[in-house]
């Protein structure tokens, strides 16, 4: 499984940018995507999840600024990301959470990560 993000930049405080994923490969199914970051000095963190049935779950950090949004017909994962501010700079890697065969189990899948910084 393959996961290829896009849509990283530079943009002002305030700003908005639209982080996309899409999954690709031998996939039988995915259970969840979702969406990392990772500041300099700073341990991965969990930004949003969205699961197959559409329930999201957001860090407190982002909650009423980005939403998390999913096609299921073309395995794409997408983050807007609205009122930007300087602390969500980070490098934003994709997760998904998906079996690539009937009998396989699960197993956890990355991007390659894509910058996002936000100018004061």
């Amino acid at each position: 499984v393959q996961l290829q993000a896009s849509g990283g930049g530079l943009v002002q405080t305030g700003g908005s940018l639209r982080l996309s994923c899409a999954a690709s490969g031998s996939i039988f199914s995915i259970n969840a995507m979702a969406w990392y970051r990772q500041a300099p000095g700073k341990q991965r963190e969990l930004v949003a999840r969205i699961i197959s049935g559409g329930s999201t779950n957001y860090a407190d950090s982002v909650k009423g600024r980005f939403t998390i949004s999913r096609d299921n017909a073309k395995n794409t994962v997408y983050l807007q990301m609205n009122s930007l501010k300087p602390e969500d700079t980070a490098v934003y890697y994709c997760n998904c959470n998906a079996a690539r065969a009937a009998w396989s189990t699960r197993n956890d899948y990355w991007g390659q990560g894509t910058q996002v910084t936000v100018s004061s």
